[in-house]
């Protein structure tokens, strides 16, 4: 299990995260949902440790990992894709996922990592061998998602699984996402669309100035009119 216990985060003197606290179990899928600039992408920055928090606790399997500098994070098997993906542009698709395994110790395994990748993604075999900067949007959000898959992480998170996705693209990714849970990874998305939201998640947390207001399933949040103003910002 992941665990974030009443984490705050402090940056230039503005308080970013409040006693943020969230649980993630290995085959489920957890939403943080926000307006932007909510505190979702601080929230994993936080968790695979790009910042580091004032107060509170991150842990995995209960390994106490807040302190641990990122790669030992990624050791204890938290993958992060990042909303700009950060794809290696003049590596191949390959390159990408190969160097992910190398560094994650997993070259060994990169055969049994090919076949989970290219069953979750089975179009990433027609562009294995382009370079990263000639991808497009959506070919570039498979790749990253699928070199986070090559360090065989535990918990996953995803920043903005679905932005700027057509509405069939965004269904392919609901099932691609459905199918990493099956490989007994657990999964928190960031996500503003509060309706794509509940569509993939089995339980979701609403973030709002950098304090979680709401905890239930998506049938709660949308019925829950009060919150449901504040997300859409009335």
């Amino acid at each position: 299990m992941l665990k974030v216990e009443n984490l705050y985060l402090r940056i230039a003197e503005t308080d970013i995260l409040r006693g943020i606290s969230i649980n993630s179990e290995e085959e489920k899928i957890v939403a943080i949902v926000g307006r932007n600039g909510a505190g979702k992408s601080s929230t994993f920055k936080s968790i695979i440790g790009i910042y580091k928090p004032s107060r509170g606790r991150i842990l995995v399997n209960d390994t106490d990992i807040t302190n641990m500098p990122t790669h030992i994070r990624v050791k204890n098997g938290i993958g992060y894709v990042p909303e700009d993906m950060r794809i290696f542009p003049w590596l191949t698709a390959e390159e990408n996922i190969r160097l992910a395994a190398y560094l994650s110790g997993n070259l060994s395994k990169l055969d049994d990592i090919l076949d989970i990748i290219l069953t979750i993604f089975p179009e990433i075999k027609q562009f294995m061998n382009r370079e990263g900067y000639y991808l497009s949007g959506g070919e570039k959000k498979m790749l990253s998602i699928a070199r986070s898959l090559a360090i065989l992480p535990k918990h996953l998170l995803i920043d903005e699984a679905f932005e700027g996705l057509a509405p069939i693209v965004i269904e392919r990714f609901i099932k691609a996402i459905n199918m990493i849970k099956e490989q007994h990874i657990g999964i928190v998305i960031a996500e503003s669309n509060v309706l794509i939201a509940t569509k993939v998640a089995e339980k979701i947390y609403v973030i709002e100035r950098g304090e979680i207001i709401f905890e239930g399933a998506p049938n709660e949040l949308l019925e829950n009119r009060e919150v449901m103003k504040i997300l859409r910002g009335e």
